[in-house]
């Protein structure tokens, strides 16, 4: 049997607000901070969803969740934004009943996020399909596009819809979306040239500048600082939280997929930037011969650059800011316009512009995602419009958008109470009538056709004459004087006259939500929302299609002298069209509320609450639902939940729902007075009843789980049992078989012992048989082979002495011939047989010693001075060339292996050996390093971009070195760089050229004799490069410098070699003056550091600490 949780199960506080007991305010309160506390946003009042912000992401929109809540009823389980949602489309699915989804709240409670979470939740759970994918996606990613054209930062909300807007979703028989309609009201189109302080313009602004490519910029004539435009705030031009560029990115993805083309991309982002542009046009005075300013462009650069944007001629739009013309029947009147009257000619048609480019945005998405089909559609609307709003300056806009937050609070009441009404008509309940605040008072005060504060509007501003917003607020205060939610300080009412929180210049007005200050300045000119017809005019002459679109009125050929209706004529018919439209269809509420105005997680601010609690209705619409019956439920699920506590019901009930809940609720003794049944549902009117249901339901589960838990525990034991007898059982059959399998395994090691031992012994006797077989066999074999080889032995001594005899003839033939020719030739051998002698003894030796010297000879290293000793005393004239010349053979080899590079290296440092060894005590620790070069790397280093290309030629010394400065002998860190013609003086922070000094004008350098890097570089008297004087400079690297100042002057042919003078005192020419630099050795309180001090004008000593 399946499970199912309810609304009532593991509940944190009360879930529905209908079942609060004891209901009051406090506990109203109480209840919401609970749960809010517990992470438990959403709370039900019956059918409405109270949400609060938690400004925080919450992990309760997950897939899971949405599969959670598909299908399922309202109350099944714990309440949640999607349970609204999947109530309203299974309605529409299955009822064919058109919904409508009305959200409401302040700004920053969270409305738009809602919208976002209920077209997520119908598009996730709707059907599936290649067309019916991209239609959700087009209507979701019309979002994006809206939010960044329509909203913008504000003190409370950092995305705060600052326009209103309604979208209708049609969706075919099967529930699977066709297309959508989207409707928007008053964009709060005056933020663009104005915004408050903390708060931001819209978010396109924003987002074009820190998103866009460079390329898009260059094109749009933009630049990436915000500060440049006057139209954009600069204290809140970086939002916590928001990746302007991220989104710009995430907007031109929505357009595309919306079906925006990439021209119409282009042509919205040139309008965006036109508005950047218009806000920086200033004007300046200019008196004309009739006595009267004229107004003139100050820096015409970016009316060019508008002008270039817009494709619009720069006189005409120059001209149209400068003069206006009047037409009245036949008659044209053109008057010049001061600076005061253009900058709002300017500011009016930034407005306009941006207004209608917002206008024209909802157009085209709704001709991407309009439906195809022409059959009938059902449709869902979703409301997501301004909340009320109450400023410390409240103007014009928050008149008109609190008056339409009138409007919904009247159709909440309404359509609360008719829904209320036909359920108990529905199930034949009597129905029972309820006293609450009927707001229509209010919204006649304003709306009413002959007295409304509206209708005055448009009267004041359509009358001819002096129209101020002071005449206006005269009328009001004549006609609305007597009104009872209507204040005034000047009405004829004399109770205000002393009220001092009342301004001259303002009117109250008693809201549903509380009185609301306004102040009149502003009233007329936003009412009458007047663009110049020479503006006009001027747009529609751009070369661009979309502005033609914009600027219709513009047409010369099509010039209409009837005045435009009002803002606030054209905003009260579309509120009356949006409350048509909404009373036509089923209602479901989603009511926001913002926890605290600081944005933060985990703050509730219980006056803040209170307030919104109390403007929204929320106790009415509580006293509404308990008014007849605080709860109703179907009877299959009343019937399922509470079986248990009859015996009759449990643990089935064969009959009738409703007759079993009747037998339940009469077994239960609950009084009749307390039930009412209708034809579907059960109707329970007071909350203690059903409490009393749900404790007696607990216990009964309680008794349930026990006698579950005994009934488990009783068969788990003998589970236990069953399974240890099963167990002893198989455990003594394996045991039984491993004792028998070791008895066979024993007999059989034992059988196999003795048989071993037998074969063994058979094997042994038979082997001592073949032995002694063997060995007489080879008896035989030994006798015989000892006999033949006696044999052998004994025709072998036979032979040799007969070839002993022979050779023995022969020898003594040879001496005989020898001694003859001995004999014969004696004479000529005495005489030469010495010197013979000596040569070949002399040339054995040689050859001796070379073979010797070969085995001998040392290692190829050019260091390595062992040599063998000479055996013999005559060699030592060939003994010493030849370690001279095998010493310069193996040099030359060493040296073919080396590089150019090194070479030069090898050079470098040959010279600096001759230049310093044995006068400089730096010296010997600089041997050992390898000489760098480069030793910031100039051409890596960005930081030295700029220096690097400022020196044309090769750089082949870059170090850091510090500049010793007369004055008090500090050093100031310097990049020294030399080249092949010249040396540079650089700052090391920003890389700018301090001196730059060609090798000519270097005639010597000099430096101490002692460990210390300081040097002079000493300049040619007269030269230009000679005018500040010479350099006194340090470094670590000073053997290197000098060595390569050296070096490349020597290199050059046109120039007297460099004079390197080494002394602890020397001269050195500070502009115009003479110092002596003196070198002394200095104590350890010096550091291991030299330091430079200024002991007078004419000497700076330096000291240079001993070494050990």
């Amino acid at each position: 049997m399946e499970v199912k949780t309810s609304l009532l199960d593991n509940m944190i506080g009360v879930g529905d607000m209908v079942l609060l007991e004891p209901l009051s305010e406090d506990s109203f309160l109480e209840n919401l901070r609970n749960r809010f506390d517990h992470n438990e946003i959403y709370t039900y009042i019956g059918s409405v969803v109270i949400s609060m912000n938690p400004y925080r992401s919450l992990p309760i929109y997950t897939p899971d969740k949405v599969e959670e809540y598909r299908n399922r009823n309202f109350y099944e389980l714990s309440p949640h934004i999607y349970a609204l949602a999947d109530e309203a489309y299974r309605s529409l699915r299955d009822q064919d009943k058109d919904q409508c989804i009305l959200i409401t709240g302040e700004s920053g409670a969270g409305k738009t996020e809602a919208s976002k979470l209920v077209m997520s939740y119908v598009a996730a759970v709707c059907g599936k399909g290649q067309e019916v994918n991209k239609v959700k996606e087009q209507l979701l990613q019309s979002n994006p596009v809206l939010e960044a054209f329509g909203n913008a930062k504000t003190v409370r909300n950092d995305n705060s819809s600052r326009f209103g807007k309604y979208m209708d979703i049609e969706f075919d028989f099967k529930g699977d979306p066709l297309g959508g309609v989207i409707s928007n009201y008053l964009l709060e189109k005056s933020r663009v040239v104005k915004q408050p302080r903390g708060e931001r313009n819209f978010h396109i602004f924003y987002q074009l500048l820190s998103g866009a490519s460079e390329d898009t910029l260059k094109k749009l004539k933009l630049d990436r600082d915000f500060s440049k435009y006057n139209y954009l705030s600069l204290d809140s031009a970086t939002v916590n939280g928001l990746d302007d560029a991220a989104n710009f990115r995430t907007v031109r993805n929505a357009m595309q997929i919306v079906g925006f083309m990439e021209d119409e991309v282009q042509s919205v982002l040139e309008l965006v930037a036109a508005v950047l542009k218009l806000g920086n046009i200033e004007f300046k005075p200019e008196s004309r011969c009739n006595g009267f300013d004229e107004s003139r462009v100050k820096d015409k650069n970016d009316l060019k650059e508008m002008c270039e944007l817009l494709g619009i001629e720069q006189s005409v739009l120059e001209r149209a800011f400068s003069y206006r013309t009047v037409e009245a029947k036949m008659e044209k009147v053109s008057t010049t316009l001061n600076v005061a009257q253009a900058y709002y000619a300017r500011d009016a048609l930034a407005k306009n512009l941006y207004s209608r480019l917002f206008s024209w945005l909802v157009t085209r998405i709704n001709g991407s995602i309009k439906a195809q089909a022409k059959t009938r559609h059902k449709v869902m609307g979703v409301l997501d419009i301004y909340g009320f709003e109450i400023f410390e300056d409240n103007s014009f806009e928050q008149f008109i958008i609190n008056y339409c937050n009138e409007k919904l609070q009247q159709i909440f009441i309404e359509l609360t109470l008719r829904e209320e009404q036909e359920e108990y008509i529905r199930e034949g309940i009597e129905w029972t009538n309820v006293e609450y605040f009927n707001n229509a008072i209010i919204c006649d005060l304003i709306e009413n056709n002959q007295n409304g504060i509206l209708a005055m509007l448009d009267e004041e501003c359509l009358r001819p004459g002096t129209v101020t917003d002071d005449t206006f607020l005269d009328k009001l205060n004549t006609i609305c004087a007597e009104h009872q939610h209507f204040e005034s300080r000047l009405s004829k009412n004399s109770k205000f006259l002393t009220d001092h929180s009342l301004p001259h210049s303002c009117f109250r007005i008693q809201h549903y939500a509380g009185k609301v200050l306004y102040r009149v300045e502003g009233f007329v000119d936003k009412n009458n929302d007047l663009l110049y017809r020479d503006l006009s005019q001027a747009m529609y002459k751009a070369n661009q299609s979309l502005i033609k679109q914009l600027f219709p009125e513009g047409n010369p050929a099509k010039v209409n002298l009837k005045r435009p209706p009002t803002a606030g004529f054209q905003f009260k018919a579309s509120v009356g069209t949006l409350m048509r439209n909404l009373q036509t269809k089923n209602p479901n509420y989603i009511r926001c509320i913002k926890p605290n105005d600081k944005k933060a997680a985990h703050i509730f601010t219980e006056s803040l609450v209170c307030h919104q609690v109390r403007y929204l209705g929320l106790m009415e619409n509580v006293r509404v639902r308990r008014a007849g019956y605080a709860f109703r439920q179907p009877y299959e699920p009343c019937l399922e939940r509470y079986k248990m506590l009859c015996k009759q019901t449990w643990p089935h009930w064969r009959g009738p729902a409703r007759e079993g809940v009747e037998v339940l609720m009469a077994d239960l003794q609950i009084p009749a007075e307390e039930l009412s049944y209708g034809r579907s549902k059960i109707f329970i009117r007071n909350p203690r009843t059903l409490f009393f249901l749900e404790e007696r339901r607990r216990q009964c589960l309680q008794d349930l789980a026990t006698l579950i838990q005994k009934i488990y525990r009783g068969w788990k034991r003998r589970t236990e049992f069953l399974l240890l007898k099963k167990s002893q059982v198989v455990v003594a059959a394996w045991y039984r078989r491993y004792a028998q399998q070791k008895k066979y395994q024993k007999i059989k090691s034992s059988t196999i012992v003795m048989q071993s031992f037998a074969r063994g012994w058979k094997a042994r006797k038979l082997l001592r048989e073949l032995k002694y077989q063997k060995r007489c066999e080879e008896a035989v074999t030994t006798i015989a082979a000892f006999w033949h080889g006696t044999q052998a032995r004994r025709e072998l001594k036979r032979l040799k002495e007969e070839a002993r005899r022979k050779h023995a003839v022969a020898v003594i033939w040879a001496y005989w011939q020898g001694l003859k020719v001995r004999r014969e030739y004696r004479k000529f051998f005495r005489a030469n047989a010495g010197r013979k002698i000596y040569d070949f003894t002399i040339q054995r030796i040689m050859q001796k010693y070379f073979l010797g010297l070969k085995s001998t000879v040392p290692s190829m290293s050019p260091i390595d001075k062992n040599w063998p000793a000479r055996p013999y005393l005559f060699l030592d004239g060939a003994h010493t060339e030849l370690r001279r010349i095998f010493h310069h053979w193996r040099c030359k080899k060493y040296r073919s292996q080396f590089t150019e590079e090194r070479k030069a290296v090898y050079e470098e440092k040959l010279e600096a050996s001759e230049i310093f060894k044995d006068k400089k005590a730096l010296y010997p620790s600089s041997v050992s390093q390898p000489f760098k070069g480069d030793y910031v790397e100039i051409s890596k280093n960005p930081k030295y971009q700029k220096l690097n290309s400022a020196v044309e030629e090769k750089v082949l010394l870059a170090d850091v070195v510090n500049k010793i400065n007369r004055a008090n002998g500090k050093g100031a860190a310097r990049i020294f760089l030399l080249t092949k013609n010249s040396f540079v003086l650089a700052d090391q922070k920003t890389g700018q050229v301090k001196a730059s000094v060609p090798l000519p004008d270097l005639t010597s350098i000099s430096v101490s004799t002692q460990s210390d890097g300081f040097f002079a570089l000493k300049l040619k008297e007269g030269s230009a490069s000679a005018a500040k004087g010479d350099f006194l400079l340090s470094s670590e690297h000073l053997i290197e410098i000098i060595t390569k100042l050296h070096r490349t002057g020597t290199t050059t042919t046109d120039r007297e070699q460099l004079n390197i003078d080494i002394s602890d005192e020397f001269l050195v020419q500070f502009k115009q003056d003479k110092v002596c630099v003196k070198f002394i050795q200095g104590g350890p309180k010096n550091g291991n550091s030299a330091s430079c001090k200024r002991k007078n004008n004419r000497l700076l000593e330096v000291s240079v600490p001993t070494t050990a």
